[in-house]
């Protein structure tokens, strides 16, 4: 370790103070204009609200819902909250700055988003084919935003006003806070401040964040003094002077421990030490030569002194850690040895906990351009009365009228369907502690579950009840990025600031765990009592190895709250991909199965169980793959629409995929130490992981047919009921179309037989429809037949298709 500049030690007493609470803040004076029906999108609509100017814009590459769910909503609001005016730019035109001047200058900042998604991710599938659709657009129209749009929005903000500094967030410059490997051109990209040349980036979940920036602007504050926030990162010259006292950690390299010095031994003469450290003694010189021996004047007698630490309770503090920051590799390193990226990537994630992590610092360029992306540790979490009062807002939870079709509605040719997903679901709180090494949302949101309170959820329940056009008595979800870590956290709070563990669930349930459902199931019996509510849904990824600690929890939710079929991932039956992605073996789903036919037994209801899971994630085998496609046979499930991994920016098999190391077991270049990971790249073999998991499809037959003669397992193939595939092959044109996307190619035609009905169970045929209350059914008109359910668009991050972070399970 090396101090920039020596300062004295000091406690954490700082860094672990109350955060200034998110209503304590004195309005500004703008607040005087009340509130706006829907934050303005237009001159004229400035105008209407008697606006001269906005204090802040955000541009968004979503259209621009008012919705919890949507970011640019919590966050317009929040500010407008706190007496700002704030308007929104959303999709707009990117090929000028004139879309980016609609509104005039603000006054304080432009914040820009790329949206509830990555831009790149909601463009491209994970073959890197383009989408022909985008869930965030009127009419589910895809290129309506622009490839990297954090870079492009920013880059327009510039043109249009060059004086006004620009804020980017949400998950597309979240993730890309550090230098990151981007899977859509196969290389390592710079950090996203570098590129996109914004003042300031705030990650995670900004609005503690927002709030203090508009704040320190509003009082004339440079946006070039702002370094201190939490959730924020900013660049720096290397020489800054403000570094002053503080400590950096060098972790730019990996396998080095720094220099060591030789203790000496206390039982060799003065010349025997010269002699064991490869040196002469210049007193037995001199006696050898007859000359005289040197002065003594200047000799001090050399001792060994230990440097009192201060300490914190058990635990030893070298430095203080709002004071400390580490070095990672610099962009330079990492762009081409894939050691030190993987190095930089575990790093990362060992300071992801607000209760103990510290700054992290890396360079970009070399010699006068070098400058350092410096980022701040993440935010505290939202207390319960914040989570309130951020989802107790004005929302009008309605896109904007500019929208509406040539009948005023939202429902016909330009409705938003992200929007109707979660028109009528409720989200109930943020972050999860499952620390999936596939998912993006603890690297977002964060691991410490940020639960809102029961009253404030019923409030909600009750607006939508009563003001929601089309609520037909069914709520959707009640849940987020997942269902089931509603109040569930860790029993000690100072063993949960001081843990750096990734999961709190792998690979066991942690001890310090709380995993009490009583809450849940409390506030589930509430909901579903209100007058004029049939029925709560839940559509959020269940945590089943969460849900068997609790058995009242599953039967209320197997008696109640499900709609026919219930989606869950195990994402692998092997042992070997599981370790990768940090989950729990398939005897957990088992057990959890078993409870659930169990329920709905007594419940006299026949419901099912529909598992999602992942081809070629790194650390999958052909073998797996293979094991897998027979479970699934022998369960009788049948995949449609399968994705394959999906490297998103950041996440920790990403990092995998790229380095072919394994961060979860420490980084060494030293072949014997750490873990080297297998992975699945090249088209053939990623079309066979996917193949497996569809070996129902007569397409898939010939090269699985192939691979499975290479692999030694022919006994697989032929007509039997135990065999895999059969021996014969129909007539097709290899195409395939899901019968839930628009955009995929035609159906082949085949000559298979069909099954007899109720033969087997699929996930797209035989499974009761789900009416999930935006589509009314009319007296004697049939019921729509059951929507098929995907399997898992893996590696995505959690809020790339659900909005408001909520995991697509």
């Amino acid at each position: 370790m090396s101090a920039i500049l020596e300062a004295p030690l000091r406690s954490d007493a700082k860094a672990n103070a109350k955060p200034k609470a998110l209503t304590a803040y004195r309005p500004y004076w703008a607040k005087r204009f009340g509130t706006a029906p829907f934050l303005p999108m237009s001159r004229k609509e400035m105008d209407k609200l008697g606006w001269d100017s906005c204090d802040i814009i955000i541009v968004s590459g979503d259209a621009y819902v008012d919705h919890p769910s949507f970011g640019m909503a919590v966050i317009g609001r929040t500010l407008e909250a706190q007496g700002f005016r704030v308007g929104i730019i959303a999709q707009p035109d990117w090929q000028s700055a004139d879309a980016f001047r609609a509104l005039g200058k603000p006054n304080l900042f432009f914040g820009v988003a790329a949206g509830n998604m990555d831009s790149m991710i909601n463009r491209y599938t994970a073959d890197r084919k383009i989408r022909s659709d985008d869930a965030y657009t009127p009419g589910n129209v895809g290129g309506k935003r622009p490839d990297r749009a954090t870079l492009v929005y920013t880059q327009r903000c510039n043109e249009a006003f060059k004086d006004v500094p620009v804020v980017i967030g949400g998950i597309e410059a979240s993730l890309r806070r550090i230098a990151h490997y981007d899977y859509w051109s196969d290389k390592v990209r710079r950090s996203v401040l570098v590129d996109a040349k914004a003042d300031l980036l705030v990650y995670g979940n900004a609005e503690r964040a927002i709030v203090e920036i508009a704040h320190r602007l509003a009082a004339k504050k440079p946006i070039e003094s702002i370094t201190d926030i939490r959730g924020t990162a900013f660049m720096r010259k290397p020489d800054d002077l403000t570094l002053d006292g503080w400590y950096e950690v060098d972790s730019s390299e990996v396998d080095t421990p720094g220099k060591v010095d030789k203790l000496l031994n206390p039982y060799l003469t003065i010349e025997e030490q010269a002699d064991d450290n490869g040196a002469s003694c210049a007193k037995a010189e001199a006696a050898k030569a007859g000359d005289t021996p040197p002065a003594a004047d200047g000799a001090k007698p050399m001792l060994l002194i230990r440097r009192p630490v201060e300490k914190l309770g058990s635990r030893a503090i070298t430095t203080p850690r709002e004071r400390t920051v580490i070095r990672l590799p610099a962009y330079e390193q990492v762009k081409s040895d894939n050691v030190l990226y993987a190095h930089a990537n575990r790093v990362l994630h060992l300071e992801t906990n607000p209760g103990n992590a510290r700054a992290i610092v890396q360079r970009h360029g070399e010699g006068h351009t070098a400058r350092d992306v410096w980022i701040n540790p993440p935010p505290l979490p939202l207390s319960t009365e914040e989570m309130d009062h951020v989802f107790d807002l004005p929302y009008a939870r309605s896109p904007h009228p500019s929208y509406a079709d040539a009948t005023g509605s939202h429902d016909g040719e330009t409705k938003i369907p992200a929007w109707e997903m979660i028109r009528f679901s409720v989200n109930i709180m943020r972050g999860c502690f499952g620390g999936c090494t596939f998912c993006s949302i603890t690297e977002h949101e964060g691991r410490i579950i940020q639960s809102r309170s029961e009253d404030s959820v019923i409030r909600e329940i009750e607006e939508i009840r009563d003001k929601v056009k089309g609520f037909t008595g069914i709520i959707s979800d009640l849940g987020g990025p997942t269902a089931n870590m509603y109040r569930i956290g860790c029993k000690s709070p100072e063993i949960e600031a001081a843990c750096r563990k990734p999961s709190c669930v792998y690979p066991g349930i942690c001890s310090n765990l709380n995993t009490d459902h009583g809450p849940l199931v409390k506030m589930y019996r509430r909901a579903r009592a209100l007058r004029g509510v049939k029925k709560i849904l839940i559509g959020s990824g269940l945590r089943y190895d969460l849900a068997v600690q609790s058995p009242e929890y599953v039967k209320e939710l197997v008696t109640h709250h499900v709609g026919g079929y219930l989606k869950i991932a195990p994402e692998h039956t092997e042992g070997g991909p599981l370790s990768k992605m940090m989950k729990p073996g398939i005897g957990t789903y088992d057990r959890f199965k078993a409870m659930f036919e169990k329920f709905s037994a007594e419940a006299g209801k026949k419901q099912f169980l529909i598992p999602y899971f992942i081809a070629a994630h790194p650390g999958t085998s052909d073998e797996d793959m293979m094991n897998l496609a027979i479970w699934l046979k022998h369960n009788g499930f049948r995949a449609d629409q399968v994705q394959t991994f999906y490297p998103s920016p950041m996440a920790t098999a990403t990092a995998m995929y790229h380095s072919g190391h394994n961060p979860l077991k420490g980084i060494s270049r030293d072949a014997r130490k750490g873990e080297r990971v297998d992975i699945v790249k090249g088209d053939k073999r990623r079309r066979l992981h996917k193949a497996f998991l569809r070996y129902h499809d007569s397409n898939n037959w010939p090269l699985l047919r192939e691979a499975l003669k290479d692999m030694g397992r022919a006994d697989l193939i032929g007509n039997g009921k135990h065999h895999l595939i059969p021996t014969w092959q129909p007539t097709t044109d290899g195409s395939y179309q899901s019968a839930r996307r628009s955009n995929s190619t035609p159906v082949a035609k085949t000559t298979t037989a069909k099954p007899a009905p109720g033969r087997i169970l699929t996930q797209h045929t035989g499974l009761p429809p789900r009416d999930n209350g935006s589509r009314p059914v009319r007296p004697g008109v049939a019921k729509p037949a059951a929507r098929p359910v995907a399997a898992k668009p893996a590696g995505r991050p959690a809020s790339a298709a659900k909005p408001g972070g909520r995991k697509p399970r």
